[in-house]
């Protein structure tokens, strides 16, 4: 996935906080809690204290925000002739979601649906080829689903007004608590970003965003770590890049057709891993996918052995062990040490111990 910043000026460049986008993801995280580790005692704490009434609503429309997360949640990205400013308040981004104007409000919307803003095409709206299309894809993922994009479609004012009574609601019951005590550190973070981005410049800026970003100077582009794939245009809205405390391990970026390209990344935080890069999560996974390694692997798990000793073990050549020792070893999965003439391998248990979660990790990115 990449950016293209060919041209594009560093004031255009802007490091905010949203709290429809916090909130947005306190949201998945409340419904997917198991995405995200370090956030089980917040989640925990928030259910259980819900009036009974906004926990079941809250339990009906998780579909809208358990999977995916959809650029209602960035209305500032989108609103035509804006200036991509976000609110300070959540009562401001959701005034921003209100001048999204219907073409928008329903493409953005029909993501948590059938991800169909992506395909581009024919509006739903007008277009009943492409309105059968949608109603096709969302009966697929359920009838919570189904019922939502006929209402969307049919009355998106009510759908807007329904929406923006349940972010109020969930405002009054926690996430006016939640958003005074974590927008200390988003803007903080903010700050600190934008001093990086103006006094080091954007590949600093970008080092100290996330491992998962870099920036390819003579290509003019910024290159985004994940395993989706796609681009987005920032030379003519500009670019923003929006902290989260709720985030982790989601890298989200904002890539609709006509809307400001957005970057939401996580606060990076001591007691989480960076993250693996794809590359080296499909070296490794490559390199544990052959037989022979894999039970070199179970030798090299219990104690260390010289190359002539796996060799002898698994009935092989030095040379052919030697080859697979070197695929291991470029995967990062195995050290050596010397003792006197000879070279000992070893597994590292920690780096294999944590590629189930660097998978998991990857895929969420």
């Amino acid at each position: 996935m990449h950016i293209d910043i060919a041209g594009l000026p560093p004031e255009r460049i802007v490091f905010e906080t949203s709290p429809l986008a916090e909130l947005g993801l306190a949201l998945h995280a409340l419904s997917e809690p198991g995405h995200h580790p370090g956030l089980h005692g917040w989640a925990t704490a928030t259910a259980a204290a819900l009036e009974p009434d906004l926990a079941d609503r809250l339990h009906e429309a998780d579909f809208l925000w358990r999977n995916t997360f959809s650029d209602v949640f960035m209305p500032f990205a989108g609103v035509r002739g804006g200036d991509g400013r976000t609110g300070a308040t959540l009562a401001d981004d959701l005034d921003i979601l209100d001048r999204l104007d219907d073409e928008r409000f329903v493409l953005a919307a029909l993501e948590f649906t059938c991800a169909l803003y992506s395909a581009g095409g024919p509006s739903p709206l007008t277009d009943d080829r492409t309105r059968t299309r949608v109603l096709d894809l969302a009966a697929a993922r359920g009838p919570k689903q189904l019922e939502f994009s006929k209402q969307l479609l049919a009355d998106p004012g009510s759908t807007r007004a329904w929406l923006r009574r349940l972010f109020e609601d969930c405002d009054e019951a926690f996430f006016a608590d939640t958003w005074q005590r974590v927008q200390v550190q988003l803007s903080a973070d903010a700050r600190h970003k934008t001093e990086v981005l103006r006094h080091k410049g954007l590949a600093a800026a970008l080092a100290a965003v996330s491992a998962a970003l870099s920036l390819d100077e003579e290509a003019g582009r910024i290159d985004i770590d994940k395993l989706s794939e796609g681009g987005a245009d920032a030379t003519r809205l500009g670019l923003t890049l929006l902290p989260t405390s709720f985030g982790w391990p989601h890298l989200q970026v904002l890539y609709a057709p006509g809307w400001r390209p957005v970057i939401h990344y996580p606060v990076l935080r001591p007691e989480l891993p960076s993250p693996a890069s794809v590359e080296l999560l499909q070296l490794r996974l490559e390199a544990l996918a052959h037989p022979m390694r894999m039970r070199m692997c179970r030798n090299l798990a219990r104690s260390p052995y010289t190359t002539g000793e796996l060799a002898d073990s698994h009935g092989i050549t030095a040379p052919e062990v030697s080859r697979h020792l070197s695929v291991l070893k470029k995967a990062g999965l195995i050290t050596t040490r010397r003792r006197g003439r000879y070279v000992l391998h070893s597994l590292d248990l920690t780096v294999v111990a944590r590629l189930g979660s660097d998978f998991l990790e990857g895929i969420l990115r």
